[in-house]
């Protein structure tokens, strides 16, 4: 997903983590077993966020060159789906097949049924990304299976437009809002029950039932990176904790406790201050959580501490990153 991502701005990924343009190497990134850390994706994403100023652009064409038959059985469970409302729930429940760093909702809202993104994992300038290029892709999929040309009543961004915005509404079909409460596709009811093309229940069964299969061989709970980040959220108002203390929490030795997230190619440094960032990040969003109230329930003994180190993560003061959220 992030070569075609960075295919998409004009720049090339390889393989090995090396992200340039032209000659000029931009980026190296950690690859493990043919993949690089959710962060590490984020930090390509924000690169591009910082050079290229028409984001609009590169997320529909990420979108249109997206090859979705690689996706695998999800590609294919989604075309044998009857209608576009199984789709949407298809994607729902096992799009953490593909990917652990975002998660998507179906809910109701005022009538319409929304396809919500979540991001779990990542921070910086490179998330806006994830909402506009990831719902422009879902939509892309959808659309490729539908029996017909499929309209959204509205597309949601939590973030502020860019400046080709136009761009979104032309690829969408519809009415593009800016500084919403989430990030969503709204569906009408006579939208889901647009039958697919190649819709096959028989087929249908079999997938579905082939994908359950691979969520069960998944953590019936959490997967331990997502636990530890929850445990190192909860303990943050009291200060850092200690990896000893996170291991107990979760009832395991420190050397397990170490070996294990060694598995998932990340460490506890790594993860604590990740957990920071995003609840940082997360909170900032809220205008009625002082600046003070986010240093204290992330950790942070001072707030010029907390300044030191938000800086340190996104190049910004609080101050200016929240003031950006609704330029």
């Amino acid at each position: 997903m992030t070569q075609y991502f960075a295919g998409a701005a004009g720049f090339d990924l390889t393989p090995e983590g090396c992200l340039s343009q032209g000659k000029e190497t931009l980026l190296e990134v950690q690859v493990t077993n043919g993949k690089i850390p959710a962060q590490a994706h984020y930090d390509v994403l924000g690169l591009v966020a910082e050079q290229v100023p028409d984001r609009a652009n590169v997320s529909v064409r990420y979108a249109q060159s997206l090859d979705f038959d690689k996706l695998g059985t999800l590609t294919l469970a989604c075309k044998a789906a009857s209608n576009v409302g199984n789709v949407l729930q298809r994607v729902a429940r096992y799009h953490t097949l593909i990917s652990d760093s975002v998660r998507y909702h179906v809910d109701e809202n005022d009538g319409a049924t929304v396809l919500r993104q979540e991001v779990l994992v990542g921070s910086g300038p490179g998330l806006v990304f994830s909402p506009e290029a990831g719902l422009a892709a879902v939509f892309k999929a959808i659309d490729n299976v539908a029996a017909h040309r499929i309209t959204p009543q509205q597309v949601a961004f939590r973030h502020a437009p860019p400046r080709d915005v136009h761009l979104f509404e032309d690829f969408f079909g519809c009415t593009v809002n800016f500084g919403a409460k989430h990030d969503g596709i709204h569906f009408s009811r006579s939208t889901l029950e647009t039958e697919n093309r190649l819709a096959d229940r028989a087929l249908s069964d079999f997938l579905t039932a082939h994908l359950d299969a691979e969520l069960a061989q998944l953590d019936t709970g959490p997967s331990l990176v997502r636990s530890t980040k929850e445990e190192i959220a909860r303990v943050l108002s009291e200060g850092l904790p200690k990896m000893a203390d996170i291991a107990r929490q979760l009832g395991l030795s420190v050397r397990s406790f170490h070996r294990r997230l060694a598995d998932h190619g990340v460490n506890f440094q790594t993860l604590a201050e990740e957990t920071r960032r995003d609840l940082a990040l997360g909170m900032l969003r809220d205008e009625d959580c002082t600046l003070s109230e986010i240093a204290f329930l992330t950790g942070f003994s001072e707030q010029s501490a907390f300044n030191r180190a938000f800086k340190r993560w996104t190049n910004q003061t609080p101050a200016n990153y929240r003031k950006s959220l609704t330029s």
